[in-house]
């Protein structure tokens, strides 16, 4: 755990320490024991499990102790850029990073699955409405032109939002860590990736008015027994997570399995983009590590660039 702390700096210890102080108070019980409702702490959500089921794995939920050590250095080679070099030694431009600064998952946990995706039971997206089809077309129109302005890129590029902190949440390549601040009267789910927060109430207070669209959705939280369930609702069209759209419902459910692990699980609801609703499980690991401030933008002349060069594309063809 010591490759992304490279360019990182620390949050801020007295905030920090605050935060967890004014907290504490909701995961005890009366005795001073931390109860199933605790939920507090760091979370280490990286996996090596695949998102969807590879092919070769159909019908295999899951995988034997033996398989799914295999399966997975598999996937840590294959995943290894600097394996990636030519007969001269050099790497490939494209990826931008050498292996160094990535943390990806390296195991498949103690479930063994084949994939996060856990319904519709063969472990893959259920088919794409034309309509999110569409959207995807358009989007990697954009993605494949010059920039004619910034929205013409997207979330992540502009770092406006976390490529793995969503909502939803889900492993990727660096960053994978969540906290988790509670109280009775809220929670709050702060990443690593692009230090994301999501303010959650758990008032019972209703949701926005529908024509009141945010990044990351509007979201309110309750408790079933010892799950936390947060629903979010109220997402902008300027974002997308696997061909979803505007209106789709993410249901998050937060259940602490043990001391050292806590299940995520949400399910996506957007008949307008899918076949049917899909679910997806993550197990979560306790770290002991804090997070780290990720300053998307620092030194970053990415997007200054691309428009730079879009703008003397525009010159040339103006000239011609």
């Amino acid at each position: 755990m010591t490759t992304r702390y490279a360019m990182a700096r620390r949050i801020g210890a007295g905030a920090c320490g605050l935060l967890l102080a004014t907290a504490a108070a909701a995961g005890q019980t009366a005795e001073g024991e931390m109860s199933t409702r605790d939920l507090q702490g760091v979370w280490d959500f990286r996996s090596a499990v695949p998102f969807e089921r590879p092919d070769d794995f159909e019908g295999r939920a899951t995988l034997t102790a033996e398989e799914a050590a295999a399966f997975a250095q598999e996937r840590v080679d294959a995943q290894n850029v600097d394996l990636w070099r030519d007969e001269n030694g050099r790497l490939p431009v494209s990826g931008g990073y050498n292996n160094f600064w990535y943390d990806r998952g390296t195991s498949l946990g103690e479930e063994r699955r084949t994939s996060l995706v856990v319904d519709p039971p063969d472990g893959r997206i259920p088919a794409r409405s034309d309509e999110a089809r569409a959207r995807g077309e358009r989007r990697q129109t954009l993605l494949g032109r010059d920039a004619f302005g910034p929205e013409d890129r997207g979330a992540f590029e502009r770092c406006i939002m976390g490529f793995n902190s969503g909502p939803p949440m889900n492993p990727s390549a660096y960053n994978n860590n969540m906290q988790l601040f509670q109280t009775d009267d809220v929670v709050v789910i702060l990443n690593e990736m692009v230090h994301d927060a999501r303010v959650v109430p758990l008032d019972g207070s209703p949701h926005l008015p529908g024509h009141v669209r945010q990044w990351k959705g509007d979201s309110r939280g309750r408790w079933e027994g010892d799950t936390l369930v947060v629903e979010t609702r109220n997402f902008t069209d300027k974002t997308s997570f696997r061909g979803s759209g505007p209106d789709m419902v993410l249901t998050e459910r937060f259940t602490r399995i043990d001391a050292d692990r806590l299940a995520y699980e949400y399910t996506v609801d957007d008949a307008a983009s899918f076949a049917q609703p899909w679910s997806v499980r993550v197990v979560m690991q306790r770290s002991d590590s804090p997070l780290y401030e990720y300053a998307c933008h620092e030194g970053n002349y990415g997007m200054e660039n691309l428009l730079v060069s879009a703008r003397a594309r525009d010159r040339e063809r103006a000239q011609q």
